[in-house]
C-alpha cells in the first residue's frame, strides 16, 4: 500500500499539514491554505442573505470539476504518476465531475493524464478534460498541446506556477507576457483559460488578452504571491473580471455544498475541488470520490 502524505484530517482546513511541501500543506505556515477554507463562511457572514438571495432566482445545479493536481508522488504519496491518474481521473467520471489535468516535470506527468483520458475515452468517446499547462517558453509550449489535441476541451496556462521558484529554476518557467499569452490563444482551436489570477497584475494581463476563461487560484495556498483567499479575491474581482473573459472558475477551500453555492453566487460558473477528491480516493477509493462530490452537489434547505 502506498504511504499517503494526507492526514485524513476530520476537517480539511489545512490545520494538519502546516508547511509540508512536498506533502499536502501550503505556504505561509498553510496561511493561504487555511485561509482559502474560511474563506467562503466569511462571505457568508458578511452577507447572510447571500445563499438565500441566489437559491430564489437559482436552480442548484453546479458545475464541478476535479481540480488538475500533479505530483502525486511526491505530494501524495502515490506510487507513481499513472497509478494516480488513472485511477483519480476515472474515478471524478464515474462521479459525474468536469475532468483537469496537469503537468510538471518530468513530462510523464502530462503524458500520464493524457493516457488516462484516452483510457476511458474507450468507454466514453466523448469525454475530454481541460488542460493545463506550465508557462514554459512557447515552444515547448505549444509542442505540450499538440500531445493534448484528442483530450482537451479547454487549454489553460498556469501562469502562477511561475511564483514556485523551486520549480521555476528547475524547468525554466517564464513569467508570460501579453504576446506570449496572445500567441497561444490564436494558436487554439479550443477555449483558453489563464489559471492562477490572484494578483492586480493578472488582472492586467486578462485584461490586454482576454481568455475565454479566467480561473482564480493561489495554488491551494501553494503560491507566494500574496496573502488571501481565493474567495474573498472572487467576491472582490468577480465583476471587474467579467468584463474581459466569457466565464469565471474558482478553487480552494470549497468544502461543502454551501461552498460551491458561495462561489457561485459571487459570479463563478465553475468550481474545482482538489484535496478533498484525492483525500476521498486515498481513503475510500472510487466510492468515496463520488461520496464527496455528491455531498458538494446537496445544498440543504
Amino acid at each position: 500500500m502506498p504511504a499517503f502524505k494526507c492526514h485524513f484530517c476530520p476537517v480539511c482546513d489545512g490545520n494538519g499539514c502546516t508547511g509540508e511541501m512536498p506533502g499536502m500543506g501550503g505556504v505561509y505556515n498553510n496561511g493561504n491554505f487555511i485561509a482559502n477554507c474560511q474563506g467562503w463562511a466569511e462571505c457568508r457572514k458578511a452577507d447572510p442573505s447571500l445563499l438565500s438571495r441566489f437559491l430564489d432566482n437559482n436552480s442548484f445545479e453546479p458545475k464541478i470539476r476535479l481540480a488538475p493536481m500533479t505530483g502525486a508522488v511526491e505530494n501524495i504519496g502515490f506510487e507513481d504518476e499513472q497509478s494516480y491518474y488513472y485511477t483519480m481521473l476515472f474515478s471524478a467520471y464515474k462521479a459525474g465531475l468536469g475532468l483537469c489535468i496537469g503537468d510538471g516535470t518530468p513530462d510523464l506527468k502530462l503524458q500520464a493524464g493524457i493516457g488516462a483520458v484516452k483510457w476511458i475515452q474507450k468507454q466514453d468517446e466523448k469525454v475530454k478534460a481541460s488542460v493545463f499547462i506550465k508557462p514554459y517558453d512557447n515552444e515547448r509550449i505549444l509542442e505540450r498541446i499538440s500531445w493534448a489535441d484528442s483530450v482537451a476541451d479547454s487549454i489553460g496556462i498556469d501562469i502562477d506556477s511561475y511564483n514556485i521558484v523551486t520549480m521555476r529554476n528547475l524547468v525554466k518557467l517564464e513569467k508570460k507576457t501579453v504576446s506570449q499569452l496572445l500567441e497561444i490563444k490564436k494558436a487554439l482551436h479550443v477555449p483558453f483559460i489563464i489559471k492562477g489570477v490572484f494578483t492586480e497584475d493578472d488582472i492586467a494581463l486578462v485584461k490586454e488578452v482576454r481568455p475565454d476563461v479566467v480561473y482564480i487560484s493561489n495554488h491551494g495556498g501553494r503560491i507566494e504571491t500574496r496573502t488571501g483567499s481565493t474567495a474573498e479575491f472572487l467576491q472582490s474581482h468577480a465583476k471587474e473580471l467579467r468584463n474581459y473573459c466569457a466565464s469565471l472558475w474558482v478553487d480552494g477551500g470549497i468544502r461543502t455544498a454551501e461552498d460551491v453555492a458561495t462561489a457561485i453566487a459571487l459570479g463563478a460558473e465553475e468550481v474545482a475541488v482538489g484535496r478533498p477528491m484525492a483525500t476521498a480516493l486515498c481513503s475510500g477509493g472510487t466510492q468515496a470520490v463520488c461520496d464527496c462530490a455528491q455531498a458538494l452537489r446537496t445544498l440543504q434547505a
